[in-house]
């Protein structure tokens, strides 16, 4: 009995020793990832100072999903507090106390939107860069262009905390950073012509990668907590409800946040996506519907 208890006593040791080192790598590991330097050649945009540029940088913050981690001020939100993946809060990007953009200067605002990558050269975490990076040269500085405009608002950034899972998720490749999944040397955005074409869709689709998926077949949110809901699908496979929804039912959804048999839409859908207009929510139908069939979350 006394040997059995000992050789109990020395597995669990062993173990409480392997977890250690294992936590002690994750920790490391996931350091390094977000303290990783990036240098990066930013082409510089015209940054344009006309109403209608003006206006129309306003829209593209508004349904991109800039409110969602910045917040209707800009001056940062909250995006995730939980146990397991820790608090995680935008920044403020208003020119108040606590903002990190009163130094920016135009090449700045490039490298932060387009690269993923802060003035120091490292990867800014939960920055969404790799669906802004194909914004035409028009639309990044249209959206500047606005965001240099929006009142100070003093409020200071919590401090961010990562949880085990983020970690971890980090350490294993699930979370990359934006920086790191760009390829900043080949970046060509293109000047897309707005109008109901599936062309013009697939550019405002961009933003729907991030929890979707590169072909848009939805499934788990890697980046997200546990806790959040799959995302849809929204190709054309059979288990999609978009399967089935009329152009009419898909703009009513996205404007009302209710399918058309009246559920609530996922409370992790950015509800900012319904202000879109009526020629960018109708190239959306049009592109998803041109997409191949895929099962849920087979990306």
């Amino acid at each position: 009995m006394k040997k059995l208890l000992k050789f109990g006593a020395y597995t669990v040791g062993v173990l409480v020793v392997l977890l250690a080192v294992v936590a002690g790598a994750v920790f490391a590991t996931s350091n390094e990832k977000i303290g990783k330097n990036y240098v990066v050649a930013v082409k510089p945009v015209r940054i344009p100072g006309d109403a209608a540029a003006l206006a129309r940088g306003q829209h593209i913050a508004q349904t991109r999903g800039c409110i969602d981690c910045h917040g209707r001020d800009f001056a940062g939100a909250k995006v995730i507090e939980d146990d397991a993946m820790g608090r995680l809060d935008g920044p403020n990007i208003t020119m108040g106390g606590g903002g990190r953009v009163a130094m920016f200067e135009d090449v700045d605002w490039v490298r932060a939107i387009r690269h993923g990558v802060g003035p120091d050269g490292r990867g800014l975490f939960i920055m969404p860069s790799e669906e802004y990076a194909h914004l035409s040269d028009e639309d990044l500085g249209a959206l500047i262009a606005f965001l240099k405009t929006v009142p100070a608002v003093t409020r200071e950034r919590p401090a961010t905390q990562l949880g085990p899972v983020s970690r971890v998720l980090l350490t294993l490749g699930k979370i990359k950073l934006a920086a790191e999944s760009i390829d900043h040397l080949h970046l060509k955005p293109a000047s897309v012509i707005p109008g109901v074409t599936v062309e013009y869709g697939r550019y405002v689709a961009a933003g729907c990668t991030g929890c979707h998926g590169a072909n848009y077949s939805g499934g788990k949110i890697e980046v997200g907590p546990p806790s959040w809901p799959e995302a849809a699908n929204l190709t054309a496979h059979a288990d999609s409800r978009l399967a089935t929804w009329s152009e009419a039912d898909f703009i009513r959804a996205l404007r009302t946040a209710k399918r058309p048999d009246g559920t609530e839409l996922n409370p992790v859908m950015p509800r900012t996506f319904g202000q879109m207009d009526d020629v960018e929510l109708k190239a959306l139908y049009a592109f998803f519907k041109s997409l191949p069939p895929a099962a849920k979350g087979v990306r």
